[in-house]
């Protein structure tokens, strides 16, 4: 078990006991740091050609689920018990569609100074985006899917840098 006194335990949200604690990050210098998350929601391609055309009954799609993406990423602190306020500088949501598969990826980087990352901010825009997508969208597809979703990079912070194969 992860205890206070044994710092290289990755397992840092668990205390000597084993019981959930939020990590004290207090003596840690603030440094720049960016975390890239991506997802994707797949439907029918009839769907997306709805979403891309700008057809949706509910309105602009790309637009309300790029805004739900922003504001839950602000809201991470508020939605992921152990996870810290931070003050984000930049966060961003992009989408690609592919017709072919009928998938809708999507791809949100958070930015932040300060004292540790914003991989959960980034992961949680994705989700919220694609989670928006699918309550716009689900009168003319129920059987929409999402996922998976992945932390794709993270740069920044002790640990230092990460990128996915």
């Amino acid at each position: 078990m992860a205890s206070e006194h044994d710092p290289g335990s990755p397992l840092t949200h668990l205390d000597a006991q084993g019981r959930a604690r939020m990590v004290d990050v207090g003596a840690k210098p603030d440094t720049e740091r960016s975390a890239t998350a991506e997802g994707a929601v797949t439907m029918h391609s009839e769907t997306l050609a709805l979403i891309e055309s700008g057809g949706v009954e509910k309105g602009d799609v790309f637009t309300v689920a790029r805004l739900a993406g922003i504001a839950a990423a602000k809201k991470t602190w508020d939605i992921i018990p152990l996870a810290h306020q931070l003050p984000l500088s930049h966060v961003s949501v992009e989408f690609a569609a592919d017709a072919a598969s009928g998938t809708l990826s999507v791809r949100a980087t958070a930015k932040t100074t300060a004292k540790t990352g914003v991989e959960m901010e980034a992961l949680t825009a994705a989700c919220a985006a694609a989670l928006t997508v699918y309550d716009m969208c689900k009168a003319v597809d129920r059987g929409m899917r999402l996922g998976p979703f992945r932390l794709v990079e993270k740069r920044g912070g002790a640990s230092g840098d990460y990128a996915a194969e």
